[in-house]
């Protein structure tokens, strides 16, 4: 278990890693905003952003970062932000899938039916809920206002997540 966990249901910290998914952010055409939102909600929440970064829709650079980072073991939820969409270099979940170990698809459609609440084009999200080791891996929307709103919608698990995944009993 983490060092910085205490049993109970308190956490003193939980390290979060973000990565935005985006061909545009990722040359320089446009800046990211959606990245940047989430980790102000973060820091918001009182987790702890560990780091940052920006990738192309590229299901290769993908599987790699969200493998490196889930591998290190400090990272306890890793939060991407784009590429959920139906277009046709949208492959986020389909990255996220390749390296999982288990899915939760409750948080994933937790997210989607809150996300319903502001906007039709929620159903349109494909993003999944992951595990690999003992990182939890969430796929978010492109979007800011998307991807905070979904981080919202399941918030309030995350700390109990991810202390059930580092081995603590259910309450």
């Amino acid at each position: 278990m983490n060092p910085a966990r205490r049993g109970g249901n308190s956490l003193i910290a939980m390290n979060v890693a973000i990565i935005t998914v985006s061909d545009t952010v990722a040359c320089g055409q446009r800046q990211d905003a959606s990245g940047p939102a989430v980790a102000a909600r973060c820091q918001e929440l009182k987790f702890t952003v560990e780091s940052t970064h920006t990738l192309p829709d590229d299901p290769a650079q993908i599987r790699s970062l969200l493998s490196k980072l889930a591998d290190a073991q400090n990272i306890d939820v890793i939060l991407t932000t784009g590429g959920t969409g139906i277009g046709p270099r949208d492959s986020t979940p389909e990255a996220t899938q390749a390296i999982a170990e288990r899915l939760v698809p409750g948080m994933a459609e937790e997210m989607r039916r809150k996300g319903l609440a502001h906007t039709p084009r929620a159903i349109l999200s494909r993003g999944v809920a992951a595990i690999r080791g003992s990182t939890l891996i969430l796929n978010l929307p492109g979007s800011p206002k998307g991807a905070v709103e979904s981080l919202d919608a399941v918030a309030a698990l995350l700390p109990h997540s991810v202390q059930i995944i580092h081995g603590a009993r259910h309450d």
